[in-house]
């Protein structure tokens, strides 16, 4: 699996100078970061449907659109999947690789930052 990840971390470095018109991995990059993590968080809603309505073969599917955006997502915020692995051997040594860190454990801040996914403007209704 791994090895799978880290091919598509270097094919989506690769498909950054390519032409957005022929290459969809180009244009999505091109889009910004907000783009990234609105495919991303589609195609994690789209797992979850699939799932709750019992469709394993639709979520094999949207999980591997889930990991293509994912590793998209990466290449843009300057993440390599080595970094991943490593947090996850680290967690495995502290909770076992089926545990998730605890969140008072976890070495973020406290309170993250909240960013729109898109720049919209509001109108006022009068």
């Amino acid at each position: 699996m791994t090895d799978s990840v880290a091919r598509l971390y270097e094919a989506v470095i690769a498909s950054r100078g390519n032409d957005p018109a022929k290459s969809r991995t180009a244009r999505l990059l091109r889009a910004g970061r907000a783009k990234m993590a609105k495919k991303l968080a589609e195609e994690a809603v789209e797992v979850v449907i699939d799932a709750m309505n019992d469709r394993p073969e639709a979520v094999i599917r949207e999980s591997a659109d889930l990991i293509y955006n994912l590793v998209v997502l990466w290449v843009s915020a300057g993440v390599r999947p080595d970094d991943v692995w490593d947090e996850m051997r680290r967690r495995e040594r502290l909770f076992g690789i089926a545990e998730k860190i605890p969140k008072d454990m976890a070495h973020t801040p406290q309170r993250r930052k909240v960013v729109a996914l898109e720049a919209r403007r509001v109108r006022k209704r009068r």
